[in-house]
């Protein structure tokens, strides 16, 4: 069945952070950058399943970013379905938080990869950092980018190279270009809830395995 809107429950997104753990643990990653504010849960909730015995949480560092965006209504609904500018709201402070991205590997995590605008500029930027901190003047940081959705329409600008690169870009669901409804956005989390389960989009088991 095809959706226009497709509500995602919060059990779902525990789900693909879960089956895509055991991709993020074999790059052996040295701590992830999360792109709020849709980044942010699915990088907590990863960061769980990437925890190894002994070893210490993995760091997890915050930027915003803010779109010049066009906007279109549905109702009482708002979609964000263009954007003609980027602008940092905050951003890393490398000093302060002791953190050198020089012969490191980092994970970059969104929510989801709609125009591509915003991934191409953060990790573009990203990349200017890295790059600055080398004292060779080359880029010496192996970066890689998860997204929970990627939306299959033509995007407004490209992935930065070095996530084209095979095994560096991580998507958990290929979705039509639709609109897709995250549950950290709704003002009734029980309406959510409740489409989540009727479209599909919630825990996927087998119930009759609880009761045993």
């Amino acid at each position: 069945m095809t959706e226009d809107k497709i509500y995602i429950s919060y059990n779902h997104i525990h789900q693909l952070c879960q089956e895509i753990a055991p991709k993020v643990l074999e790059l052996d990653i040295d701590f992830i950058i999360a792109i709020g504010g849709g980044g942010f849960i699915p990088a907590r909730i990863l960061r769980t399943f990437l925890k190894k015995p002994g070893e210490s949480s993995k760091r997890i560092f915050a930027i915003i970013l803010s779109l010049y965006e066009d906007i279109a209504t549905k109702g009482d609904d708002v979609e964000e379905v263009g954007n003609t500018g980027v602008k940092r709201i905050q951003w890393i402070d490398y000093k302060d938080c002791n953190i050198d991205l020089v012969g490191k590997k980092v994970l970059v995590i969104d929510e989801v990869d709609d125009s591509r605008t915003t991934i191409h500029y953060a990790v573009n930027e990203l990349i200017k950092d890295a790059i600055s901190q080398s004292p060779t003047g080359e880029l010496e940081t192996d970066f890689y980018m998860f997204v929970l959705h990627n939306k299959l329409k033509e995007k407004r600008a490209a992935l930065p190279e070095c996530i084209a690169k095979e095994g560096h870009y991580l998507v958990a669901r290929e979705t039509p270009d639709c609109w897709i409804a995250y549950p950290w956005e709704s003002d009734d989390i029980i309406h959510h809830q409740l489409m989540a389960e009727k479209q599909g989009y919630d825990i996927d088991i087998d119930r009759s395995e609880l009761t045993k």
